[in-house]
């Protein structure tokens, strides 16, 4: 399965802020989206950042309730890495699991054209696997 599949599956939005964005309004937008990041954009819209959950609780933890009105750009992890809509699932797992990165922003011709999370990732290979196993059943009842 490509990048471009699981796309067409899960859609292609992507929850967004910019670096002046306080870590309370980020904690807000996660929140509110059930989301574990948000990816900050720079003026012209490209990626400058990536703020998740864990970057939130280091920075409580390092500064207390303090920390909420610090922005996204102090505390925002600055190298972000990226997929493109061609790399294949085992290509982005892989990724993820060197990296020990939860959350990929999909890039398409040097744009942005979604993300995906290790949950996205999961979710599908569960349903393929359930699927060939349901075909694996019906052939067997068929040939029997």
């Amino acid at each position: 399965m490509s990048v471009s599949q699981i796309l067409k599956s899960k859609g292609n939005a992507v929850v967004s802020g910019k670096s002046a964005d306080t870590l309370g309004h980020i904690a807000k937008q996660l929140a509110s989206h059930r989301i574990g990041a948000v990816l900050i954009l720079d003026d012209k819209g490209g990626i400058a950042g990536i703020v998740s959950e864990r970057d939130i609780v280091r920075a409580v933890a390092n500064h207390g309730a303090a920390a909420l009105n610090k922005t996204a750009g102090s505390i925002m992890t600055p190298k972000v890495f990226t997929c493109e809509t061609g790399d294949t699932e085992n290509e982005l797992m892989t990724l993820m699991t060197q990296q020990r990165i939860r959350h990929v922003p999909v890039v398409d011709q040097g744009k942005l054209a979604g993300m995906i999370s290790i949950g996205d990732v999961v979710k599908l290979r569960i349903e393929n696997i359930e699927r060939e196993a349901d075909e694996m059943k019906a052939y067997i009842a068929s040939a029997g």
